[in-house]
């Protein structure tokens, strides 16, 4: 999983990173099976429902604008710092300095250091559970995030690792080049394995669904910017991307092991 392909250097059209911000202020084992019962028969989110929340939705997204220009300043700031000079040679206080606040109202935006570079995965962690919740009538979870995925590839987003954009390398290299950030962002796709579970409702089989299919995504994505890491562009990857995303969900609906073996 990444992050999307935004330059840093948020703001509010002046260009200034304090400006920003002082707007903002106003696993599974691998021989388990995919349980059917969690894929085939997870609820489909009832459109009403959907129409019913989208007010609500939207006067929450209003009163929260404010809030997350401020998390985008403070974040477009660390990273620009991070790809400049290196994860470990920035201290929070810097970026704190840059962002024009105190190191305390920096922790209550960022729990943690790792956050300032990953939280934009915090806006995706749900992504797979929104995808299984919002598929058509008659579709199986399954068959949504694989039609989600191949999606992903075709338009070359981040999050599937099929993106050789400037500003995607410079940030992956930093990602996998830092061992904290890499343990960080495991938090996060347990945070997207639990959403997900809930949307297959919930229970063991949910779980073990979940894992995997998680574990699945993680492993397309890493494949993918590996090979573009080694200097392959994303065009000449995208044939072979596509085909491994569809051996791995004819394994996932099918399991490990074929039928009738011992």
């Amino acid at each position: 999983m990444v992050m999307s392909g935004e330059k840093a250097g948020g703001g509010n059209g002046n260009g200034s990173v304090a400006g920003a911000v002082e707007e903002g202020r106003a696993g599974v084992s691998a021989s388990a099976q995919v349980p059917a019962s969690a894929l085939d028969q997870a609820p489909v989110q009832a459109p009403a429902s959907a129409v019913a929340q989208a007010p609500t939705q939207a006067r929450v997204s209003l009163r929260e604008r404010k809030k997350q220009l401020t998390y985008r300043a403070i974040s477009d700031a660390a990273v620009a710092m991070f790809l400049e000079r290196g994860f470990d040679k920035v201290s929070v206080a810097e970026v704190a300095a840059a962002a024009d606040i105190s190191k305390p109202t920096l922790f209550r935006y960022f729990p943690a250091k790792e956050d300032l570079a990953l939280h934009r995965f915090a806006d995706r962690e749900d992504e797979a559970a929104r995808v299984v919740g919002g598929r058509a009538p008659g579709a199986s979870p399954l068959e949504a995030l694989r039609r989600h995925f191949l999606a992903g590839l075709d338009r070359r987003d981040p999050a599937t690792g099929l993106c050789d954009a400037p500003q995607v390398l410079a940030f992956h290299r930093l990602l996998y080049g830092t061992p904290s950030l890499v343990a960080r962002l495991y938090a996060y796709q347990g945070r997207s394995e639990a959403a997900l579970a809930r949307a297959l409702g919930g229970g063991v089989s949910a779980r073990l669904a979940a894992g995997q299919v998680i574990a699945v995504l993680r492993i397309l994505a890493e494949e993918n910017w590996r090979r573009i890491d080694a200097g392959e562009s994303a065009d000449r990857v995208y044939a072979r991307a596509v085909q491994a995303a569809e051996e791995a969900f004819v394994q996932l609906r099918s399991g490990l092991e074929p039928e009738g073996r011992g």
